[in-house]
């Protein structure tokens, strides 16, 4: 498909709160983007997405939104455990794709989608879009730029409070063990591992431990973990989803300083040198992942490279599958 002189018209699977604003309205403040039709199997929410955010047309069957002429490339924002049946779909249909993260419930699934689209020679992205962000990419600056010296170790500590809804019983499909086998840790650890891997290359050794400490539900809700990037930097990580406060904190170790940041919350960047230690404050876009989509027209474009693509994806579900325990 040629591109560059059309907009591309783009067909959202599964319209809920992510496609609101961290999402949707990316893709119509891009140039060259526009979303044309919108699918959710229940016809009144989907009737209502569409009528809020100006999309022309809504469909309660995916097929006939892949299928549809009129819609360019596709992007899947439903839960994980149905991101591989739409997406052979949509790499049958030979559409470009971008795929919410994480890419599948496990590796080995990754590797069946990712394998579709490169088959084709079909544009596959997934949605890291810590990976675009100016405040992860000043960080990426200073670590590149040997700010901090020879890098050594990270660490990150991911904790939060049981919520209501956990201790309710009600239905989650983030805790539903046939859905996501990690619980919280797939949605959440996803985001800062895939970005350890930006940071500094692929993880050739990782060893972890999880389990469910609370018994709340199917999922796991405790794990911990180290490893090994190719670069030789080592690093760990906690994450638990049961403790009294929330705590979000990542320390970058060098050889002449350290950088400490929250990879979910909006705090101060604190990098320490001889010279001491200075607060960066650098804000996210109203549209969370505006700049992860406009790299996308980019890429499209032949302009550049996406930082997060199918292949990309895969590799941290490997590393997560390492941690949780999930067959390889």
């Amino acid at each position: 498909m040629d591109i560059k002189d059309k907009t591309i018209r783009w067909g959202i699977i599964g319209c809920g709160n992510v496609t609101e604003i961290k999402s949707g309205p990316a893709y119509q403040k891009t140039e060259g983007f526009t979303i044309g039709a919108v699918m959710r199997r229940d016809e009144e929410k989907a009737a209502d997405y569409a009528k809020r955010h100006g999309i022309a047309k809504y469909y309660t069957d995916a097929d006939a939104l892949i299928n549809d002429p009129e819609i360019d490339a596709v992007y899947i924002a439903t839960p994980p455990d149905v991101h591989k049946y739409y997406s052979l779909k949509v790499a049958e249909a030979g559409k470009p794709c971008c795929i919410e993260k994480p890419l599948a419930p496990n590796y080995k699934d990754c590797v069946t989608i990712t394998e579709a689209f490169a088959s084709k020679n079909i544009p596959l992205f997934v949605a890291y879009y810590r990976r675009t962000l100016p405040r992860f990419e000043q960080i990426r600056e200073w670590i590149n730029t040997n700010k901090i010296g020879t890098i050594r170790h990270l660490h990150w500590h991911l904790s939060k409070p049981t919520s209501a809804q956990d201790l309710s019983g009600e239905y989650n499909w983030r805790t539903d063990s046939k859905i996501a086998t990690g619980g919280y840790f797939d949605d959440l650890a996803s985001h800062g591992l895939d970005l350890f891997v930006h940071y500094f290359g692929i993880i050739t050794n990782v060893s972890g431990i999880s389990l469910n400490q609370q018994g709340l539900y199917t999922a796991k809700d405790a794990a911990t973990a180290c490893w090994l990037h190719e670069s030789g930097i080592t690093g760990s990580g906690c994450w638990n989803f049961g403790t009294l406060e929330r705590e979000d904190k990542v320390e970058i170790f060098g050889s002449e300083g350290k950088i400490v940041f929250s990879v979910f919350e909006n705090e101060p960047i604190l990098l320490t040198t001889s010279e001491g230690t200075t607060a960066h404050e650098i804000a996210h876009p109203e549209n969370i992942q505006l700049y992860h989509v406009q790299q996308m027209r980019e890429h499209l474009l032949g302009r550049s490279q996406h930082p997060s693509t199918g292949a990309t994806a895969t590799h941290t579900n490997w590393v997560m599958d390492q941690i949780i325990g999930n067959e390889l």
